[in-house]
């Protein structure tokens, strides 16, 4: 078994800051209610190894440290780490593996965005921050048990028809949602729910006016190419 101890001291060192930077996002995902009890996960890939950090499994939030953090290979195995990794590590690996950009996962059971999951349906894209963010509706992916590789499959299936979506809503499930790093999936499942729950209270209010795609596009290209800082 390949054990941390046998990666670099430049890798060692990388795990140690990772550790810190996914253990004080799970603080965000309390914040803003995307989680409850002990549901929902955060991971970062690592730069200087094949390697990801994430939540330990069924630890209830306020028990998280550094410390506690597991260390897995991108096909899983456990590499360093007290206790058991999260249920979804297999799914995250996945992810990882077959998306070389991203850097970071999240996933959330967050109400509106999960109510939008347990129905199949994508979220319109109603909203010109729908339209920067994800460049058209967030999508719903296919139904898949917990335990395996298979919710990964499915969140990269989607992604690849969805390619400027950051968040998937895996049917029946709920929100997975990627990043450049862990702070950006972490933003991502945020926005998610933000925009699941407007545009709930907006079908309340009467049928949702979708933004053409050809805006959408114009939208998002500002977004990621102009506003902020570059």
């Amino acid at each position: 078994m390949t054990t941390l101890n046998d990666y670099s001291p430049e890798v060692r060192a990388e795990v140690k800051q990772v550790r810190e930077v996914v253990s004080n996002l799970h603080e965000q995902l309390i914040k803003w209610n995307l989680v409850v009890w002990t549901a929902g996960n955060v991971s970062q890939r690592l730069h200087s190894a094949d390697l990801m950090v994430i939540k330990p499994s069924g630890v209830r939030y306020e028990y998280l440290t550094p410390a506690s953090m597991v260390v897995c290979d991108l096909d899983g195995n456990l590499v360093d780490g007290q206790e058991a990794p999260s249920s979804d590590t297999a799914s995250h690996a996945y992810i990882y593996r077959h998306c070389p950009d991203v850097y970071g996962v999240v996933h959330t059971h967050s109400t509106y965005a999960t109510a939008w999951a347990a129905t199949g349906q994508n979220i319109p894209c109603g909203l010109t921050m729908m339209g920067d963010e994800f460049g058209g509706p967030v999508p719903v992916g296919p139904f898949r048990l917990i335990g395996s590789e298979a919710i990964g499959e499915g969140v990269v299936e989607t992604l690849k028809k969805y390619p400027k979506s950051p968040a998937v809503l895996m049917q029946n499930h709920g929100p997975f949602t990627i990043g450049k790093d862990a702070e950006s999936a972490v933003k991502a499942a945020a926005m998610t729910e933000e925009v699941a729950h407007t545009m709930w209270a907006a079908r309340q209010l009467g049928d949702i006016i979708e933004i053409p795609q050809e805006d959408i596009d114009k939208l998002n290209d500002r977004y990621q190419n102009v506003y902020g800082q570059h």
